[in-house]
């Protein structure tokens, strides 16, 4: 088959693209996909130029076309383990079943389908342990993958490979920092709201009632109040002019870096910060005194609990949230994708397609 091996940590030169291949052999309680589409996601990048090591400091940009010149390899990864290559990456899967393993019903065959990306079969369920779909295991940069059969859920709409692709890093992201939040009809802050996560993260929000203040670049504003945002402000005002102090319930942060402090002054006391991203630089500076005089609540989220990637689906299917595809590419051009993906010049998602 064609795929795309990731040959070690670094630059795009790194990305190989193949047809000589084998194809997956689903395992016990493992289905075979024919991959559709694969979404482009920050953790395709950040895995490939090894973003996660902490001897990395640095915004994700910063190393996204030629990697960095120090990377630890043993913790370059979501999981922290040292990554085995070569790798086919992809979190984002959506296709057809072709096959299935041991154990699991035949009756699945034919199914169109999208594969959770925090997968927990691996790691038999354990409390906030998971495997990245393509950094732990292989993933979507293929014209076809494997997954556990309990983890790939079949769904039912009229949407594109291309939409259905866009969902699961990106809208799962984004509905686990909400669910760990407690989001409700209150007043929420994203960061970064132009990206595949900020993007999902306005709509997913508006779902639950929330008033939604949205930061972009001014040229983004537009496309963010098509998706719901109710203000959005330039990603270089001033958070306290714009908004004023203790403001703000809520904050889904994907930024970081180093205007964050400006982020817990806008916050209300007993306000709730999320994050699941720095693409601004992973270092900030917290003064303590602001967190706990203030009574705030920060929360770290990676690991998902099974209800948010099935809400998804039941999101999908009522037909509650459409993601916004910025533009696709042919798998084989996927060096050019991520330079556009590195640009951030688009809002939404950039998918890839397999060819037949």
């Amino acid at each position: 088959m064609t795929a795309v091996y990731l040959t070690g940590h670094g630059g795009i030169e790194t990305l190989e693209y193949r047809d000589d291949i084998p194809v997956p052999v689903p395992g016990a309680g493992e289905v075979l996909i024919k991959v559709s589409a694969a979404g482009v996601n920050n953790t395709d990048i950040n895995t490939r130029i090894g973003w996660y090591s902490k001897k990395v400091v640095d915004a994700t940009n910063t190393g996204g076309a030629e990697g960095f010149a120090e990377v630890d390899d043993a913790d370059a990864t979501w999981s922290g383990v040292a990554m085995q290559f070569p790798r086919i990456q992809g979190a984002d899967c959506c296709g057809i079943i072709v096959a299935v393993g041991e154990g699991v019903d035949e009756s699945r065959v034919g199914q169109r389908v999208l594969v959770r990306n925090m997968l927990r079969s691996y790691v038999d369920y354990r409390p906030y342990e998971c495997w990245t779909l393509g950094s732990e295991c292989d993933g979507a940069f293929a014209q076809y993958t494997r997954a556990p059969a309990r983890e790939t859920y079949a769904v039912n709409c009229n949407w594109s490979d291309a939409e259905l692709a866009s969902i699961p890093c990106a809208y799962s992201t984004a509905e686990n920092m909400l669910h760990r939040a407690g989001v409700g009809a209150e007043r929420l802050l994203v960061t970064g709201a132009s990206g595949g996560v900020g993007s999902a993260a306005v709509q997913l929000a508006k779902r639950r009632g929330a008033q939604v203040t949205a930061i972009a670049s001014s040229e983004k504003m537009k496309d963010l109040r098509s998706l719901g945002a109710d203000q959005v402000i330039d990603r270089n005002a001033d958070l306290i002019a714009a908004l004023g102090a203790d403001s703000v319930d809520v904050i889904v942060d994907l930024v970081a870096g180093e205007g964050w402090p400006l982020l817990l002054d806008v916050l209300k006391r007993g306000g709730r910060y999320a994050t699941a991203g720095a693409i601004a630089g992973p270092l900030v500076e917290l003064d303590v005194r602001t967190l706990y005089l203030k009574d705030l609540t920060l929360i770290g989220c990676t690991f998902q609990e099974d209800v948010v990637f099935e809400n998804l689906v039941q999101y999908i299917e009522r037909g509650e949230v459409r993601p916004l595809v910025a533009k696709t590419f042919a798998l084989a051009d996927i060096a050019e994708a991520q330079q556009v993906f590195l640009e951030k010049k688009f809002t939404g998602k950039l998918v890839l397609i397999p060819t037949a």
